[in-house]
């Protein structure tokens, strides 16, 4: 299992970082983030679907494509232009997402030809897109949020924190772990794994930002050691959440694994469970936190 992990992780982050790597020289348009977030819906669309395979009646698999995508594409609406936006614009997605729930209430109603169990597979529908197209709308928006020369100096921030927070929660659950978490979600975990999520999350929100900020924007100081602490052990709990959130999804079908996409690993939801239910609040922080210190200085 571990050769696995080893072997899809040398696979997965060299993809990324090459996409990564091309979309920031391609303006602030970020047309491969686009292309691979589109992706990303689509596939988690799919994954939830299929969790949810038994417990409605059919769903509207079509359609939840074509809404997530929908959503998504919203979030770069502001930016197509190519022009640096550096406020953060939801208004799209948002009309975006109503005219999707519009969309799957009229072709519910559409196919209705018995009682019972509509509303529920309705609101299923609705909670996909959510999950799927508006959690990874928002999150995409720190693509932009402090300057497009930055954009991957937010984004890394909020892949580092998480995945920081799931080393730390992995690490200090093996050697301590006594006290179950949440055991009747994930009895894997354990309140010491918890605080080596935040511990683990902290210390790499602060080796990223010190580290990394006069990477990305040469010149510029990085923020203060604590700003940067609070922001990782901040999206460390936020993280922890959102992995337990999927764990309820899983538990309540009866799934240990939201599909078999990738060995070791499970499925894509189970690699982005943390990073799209941080996301909203790692973009909150960085326009609340002194995290953008190049910003104030102009």
């Amino acid at each position: 299992m571990l050769g696995w992990r080893i072997l899809v992780s040398a696979v997965l982050i060299p993809s990324l970082a090459f996409i990564f790597y091309m979309d920031a020289h391609t303006g602030p348009a970020a047309w491969w983030l686009l292309i691979l977030c589109e992706i990303l819906a689509i596939r988690s669309v799919w994954e939830l679907a299929d969790l949810f395979r038994d417990r409605s009646k059919p769903l509207q698999l079509p359609e939840m494509f074509l809404c997530s995508a929908g959503v998504v594409f919203a979030a770069w609406i502001p930016h197509l232009p190519g022009e640096e936006v550096l406020e953060i614009n939801l208004t799209a997605v948002a009309i975006f997402f109503a005219f999707a729930v519009m969309v799957l209430c009229a072709t519910e109603a559409a196919r209705f030809h018995t009682p019972g169990g509509n509303i529920e597979t309705l609101g299923t529908e609705i909670l996909i897109v959510a999950y799927c197209g508006v959690l990874l709308s928002v999150t995409a928006q720190l693509r932009w949020i402090a300057g497009s020369d930055a954009g991957y100096l937010c984004l890394g921030s909020l892949l580092v924190c998480t995945k920081g927070g799931d080393i730390g929660a992995f690490t200090l659950g093996k050697m301590f772990g006594r006290q179950k978490l949440a055991p009747a979600l994930s009895p894997g975990k354990t309140r010491e794994g918890a605080l080596g999520a935040v511990l683990g999350a902290g210390l790499m929100g602060w080796l990223w930002l010190t580290f990394a900020t006069p990477i990305f924007i040469p010149g510029a100081v990085p923020p203060a050691w604590y700003v940067s602490v609070v922001y990782g052990c901040i999206l460390g709990i936020v993280g922890l959440i959102g992995d337990l959130v999927e764990s309820l999804i899983k538990r309540d079908v009866g799934k240990k694994d939201s599909a078999a996409l990738f060995p070791g690993f499970g499925g894509l939801l189970d690699i982005l469970d943390s990073v799209i239910f941080a996301g909203p609040v790692a973009l909150m922080l960085w326009k609340v936190l002194p995290l953008a210190t190049w910003l104030s200085e102009r």
